[in-house]
């Protein structure tokens, strides 16, 4: 009889330890739910692929990714890194704060390049995801032939 009382309360207390686990999990992931929309969020003003159009080989181009940061924290980009080194990203290195806006600017050589180009540059924040990819296309003809 004994053994069946001990047995009782150790699957009860199994349970009820069980059940608090679950609640703090589901605690945690409701606060990490509420986190993550307070967290720094980048908007670009441009969601779509920017096309440089028809370029000449050797022509270098620019162009500026207008942001805004949308969350309720400091917006900070660690890094950029361009798909290409004919692609040179130039960014903010101090913090957007929120409701504020920024850009990044993209310069793209077209020396050595033909036919569609197509890059990607890829801009690492403290943002949720923590990466955002920016694309952008060029047609580039080779260069008239000199006499």
């Amino acid at each position: 009889m004994y053994v069946k009382n001990w047995l009782f309360v150790a699957v009860v207390s199994a349970i009820g330890i069980g059940q608090m686990s679950c609640d703090n999990r589901q605690q945690g992931e409701a606060s990490k739910q509420a986190a993550s929309g307070k967290m720094p969020k980048i908007t670009f003003e441009q969601k779509d692929i920017y096309d440089f159009g028809t370029l000449t080989e050797g022509d270098t181009v620019e162009h500026v990714f207008a942001f805004k940061n949308t969350g309720e924290f400091p917006l900070i980009i660690n890094n950029i890194t361009a798909s290409c080194g004919c692609t040179t990203p130039d960014w903010p290195h101090e913090p957007v704060p929120p409701g504020e806006k920024s850009s990044v600017r993209v310069r793209f050589n077209s020396r050595g390049k033909s036919g569609e180009q197509n890059k990607t540059i890829t801009v690492f924040a403290n943002t949720e995801p923590s990466m955002t990819d920016l694309h952008f296309k060029a047609m580039v003809n080779p260069k008239p032939a000199s006499k």
